[in-house]
């Protein structure tokens, strides 16, 4: 089963290969973005806000009961602004993104004590909440996933102001969970940078990115639309196309993982991969 989500509409959506049907899976979601599935299958979401009945958050969902749990909701006293991606590593530590409030986005607005600084974020089994990043080393944090090592961890800055940083930036990660040596992977800029990724099992990274027209920010046409799978060394190896604006996210899936699933629009892509993905 795929899930995935439609922030517009304010819900998580399950799509069966199988069988072809789509359902909803969560209305009211909370405005949840992007969504990942632990090691002991609870799916993780983070949650932008829907303003009426739930600040922004990252919670868990126990598949089975249904329950849901707050995993994440401030930091040293102050709201999030509005998570939105999620990661992990082989020690079962997520990582999330929270970018600072942005004009353009569909979520609405954000609690009077949200912090309106961007940040990175790590969350360790015991619950403990720690910031690895914040403004200005990040200007805005989108898309984020580990290497299959431990080793690195890729951040997608998608600023869209001129000027701005669009590029994925990849960190040296310690075996404790902190960042260090910063350093451009790959650069989108002055197209639009990739919105989220997905890695494969040989750390090479599929990054949805690219506008087939302009939408009325300083990004340009320079990035073509679709999955840009870049090497661990930062070369691009390959760019799948996809013909349908706006392209947000890709994950892996099937019973090998060899399916890549893009997110672009109203349209739900399948792409054929040679190379087995990872949860990540």
């Amino acid at each position: 089963m795929i899930y995935f989500t439609d922030v517009a509409n304010n819900r998580i959506l399950r799509f069966d290969p199988q069988t072809r049907k789509q359902e909803v899976f969560r209305a009211d979601s909370n405005r949840a973005n992007g969504l990942l599935f632990d090691g002991q299958g609870r799916l993780i979401a983070c949650e932008g806000s829907d303003a009426e009945r739930s600040a922004p958050r990252v919670t868990r969902t126990d598949m089975k009961t249904g329950k849901v749990e707050v995993i994440a909701a401030q930091f040293e006293g102050k709201a999030f602004n509005a998570p939105n991606d999620v990661t992990i590593d082989s020690k079962g530590r997520l990582y999330f993104t929270d970018p600072a409030p942005d004009a353009t986005s569909v979520t609405a607005a954000k609690p009077a004590n949200a912090t309106g600084v961007a940040g990175v974020y790590r969350i360790d089994p015991d619950g403990k909440i720690t910031r690895l990043l914040a403004a200005p080393d990040t200007e805005w944090p989108n898309g984020l996933v580990i290497s299959p090592d431990d080793k690195t961890l890729y951040l997608i800055e998608a600023n869209k102001v001129e000027g701005g940083t669009r590029a994925i930036r990849a960190y040296d990660l310690s075996a404790e969970g902190t960042l260090a040596n910063r350093r451009v992977h790959y650069n989108f800029y002055p197209g639009r940078s990739a919105d989220g990724m997905a890695i494969d099992v040989e750390g090479n990274l599929y990054a949805a990115a690219g506008l087939h027209r302009r939408r009325g920010t300083h990004e340009t046409l320079d990035t073509k639309c679709g999955v840009h799978v870049i090497s661990p060394q930062g070369k691009l190896l390959r760019m799948i196309p996809i013909p349908e604006d706006t392209i947000t996210n890709t994950a892996f899936g099937g019973a090998d993982n060899k399916t890549l699933y893009v997110t672009a629009g109203k349209t739900l892509f399948a792409v054929s991969n040679a190379v087995a993905g990872m949860n990540r």
